[in-house]
């Protein structure tokens, strides 16, 4: 009987309480109780404190563009700023090569990049040094000829560009560029031009 008497007067005294606190109700600090400060954990490398150049102090890259397809290319460009595009260099290496802009592919670890990107975007926080590779669509036949005095030759275009064996040289270097396998490239040339021997032979 005591506890059934305590239960009911405990539940009255909070039925006179109310049930939300009141708006100018203020709790306080003492009661709360003590908490440990919290403390973030140190992080397992210091970060490092930026750098500003002065002006002329800036990193400086050296750009090695390789080819060993048709037409083999070693080109060098030292002292490149960071802010070189991929667009600026192929204009660099054109006007050494004459190779038109359009008709060149950088790649980057097996990777074509796009034109907007530039060499920060690409290198490392150190690198210093950067080789792409360069794909030439067309191989050796996307060169302009020299100008000269003398008329130049036409190039066979349509039909008869498909029986000069230079035609299917450019196909079989295109293959082995896109798929990175030479005895696939050989056997899919030979088969490109094998079909369309047939088809042209006729019934």
């Amino acid at each position: 009987m005591a506890e059934t008497a305590f239960a009911k007067t405990f539940v009255s005294t909070l039925d006179s309480r109310p049930v939300k606190l009141s708006a100018d109700h203020v709790e306080d600090p003492k009661n709360f109780p003590a908490r440990p400060p919290y403390i973030l954990p140190r992080m397992p490398t210091a970060m490092s404190k930026p750098t500003k150049l002065a002006p002329g102090q800036e990193r400086s890259v050296t750009v090695t563009l390789k080819s060993l397809r048709n037409p083999p290319l070693d080109i060098k460009l030292t002292s490149q700023p960071l802010n070189t595009s991929l667009l600026d260099i192929k204009t660099k290496v054109s006007s050494q090569t004459r190779i038109p802009v359009d008709k060149m592919k950088i790649l980057h670890n097996k990777r074509p990049l796009a034109d907007s990107k530039v060499l920060k975007e690409i290198l490392g926080e150190k690198e210093t040094t950067v080789e792409f590779s360069v794909m030439v669509i067309g191989g050796a036949a996307a060169i302009p000829p020299v100008a000269s005095a003398t008329p130049a030759v036409a190039e066979p275009t349509g039909a008869t560009a498909l029986e000069t064996d230079a035609f299917w040289s450019d196909l079989k270097s295109f293959l082995m560029q896109r798929l990175n396998d030479q005895a696939a490239a050989e056997e899919l040339s030979g088969l490109f031009r094998s079909s369309w021997q047939s088809n042209n032979s006729g019934p």
